[in-house]
């Protein structure tokens, strides 16, 4: 499978099981990355949010953990191929992960699947089942790994959305932005888009639809992703 190809980097995804994805690009648009000095990646699959990241902020240094080795065969092809330094892959469960500094920002496309029934493909349903990657896996690894001042950002399906929040707080963690995302105006919100802190703050709330009653991109997302794809 050819790879897909962005303005300023490629994405190569032959041995990967999961590919890119508008919710993978409009998280790594969307996550914020400013002040953040170092970033932990969990879940990086092919690299593309670590890509985007560094594409946005050059300085940023990156840790990419992935578990499965194809997907990390794709994301150091990916990441060498790129015009930026300063990303890091390693092939290893979060849960054994080990990194001497603590990080400003840590952040996840996680598998969200705990109860659905699974096919054939075991990298597929490494990458989509919860099973090696938890959600309370997932805000260990953050409390561990961070700092009191990080922040944890996730893109999930609106149900597990919820479910990750209700879980955080009960972790000690507080909502600090949210954006829910339709696909066209008359869906019902499909996705949610979290960012988390351990200091208490007042959350703030925003609203994106991918595309328009015309079925066209919407000018939020077209604005939101028009540094990265190559039509925009």
């Amino acid at each position: 499978m050819a790879g897909f190809a962005f303005k300023q980097f490629t994405v190569a995804q032959s041995r990967s099981a999961m590919k890119v994805s508008t919710d993978g690009v409009l998280f790594g648009a969307w996550v914020c990355v400013t002040g953040a000095q170092r970033m932990l990646d969990i879940g990086a699959g092919t690299g593309l949010l670590s890509l985007m990241c560094k594409q946005r902020a050059p300085s940023l240094a990156i840790d990419a953990v992935e578990i499965d080795a194809q997907a990390c065969l794709d994301a150091v092809d990916n990441i060498n191929a790129s015009p930026w330094q300063g990303i890091a892959v390693h092939q290893t469960p979060i849960q054994t992960f080990v990194s001497g500094q603590p990080y400003d920002l840590v952040i996840s496309n996680p598998p969200y699947f705990n109860h659905s029934l699974k096919g054939p493909d075991a990298a597929r349903n490494t990458a989509r089942h919860t099973d090696s990657l938890s959600f309370v896996h997932l805000i260990d690894a953050f409390m561990r790994r961070s700092h009191s001042k990080g922040r944890l950002a996730v893109i999930l399906p609106a149900h597990e959305g919820h479910e990750f929040i209700a879980l955080a707080q009960q972790h000690g963690l507080h909502l600090a932005l949210r954006c829910d995302v339709s696909m066209t105006p008359d869906k019902p919100v499909s996705r949610l888009m979290l960012e988390f802190h351990r200091d208490k703050t007042t959350q703030e709330q925003q609203s994106l639809c991918v595309r328009n009653k015309m079925g066209e991109y919407s000018e939020a997302f077209i604005d939101l992703c028009r540094d990265f794809y190559l039509k925009m």
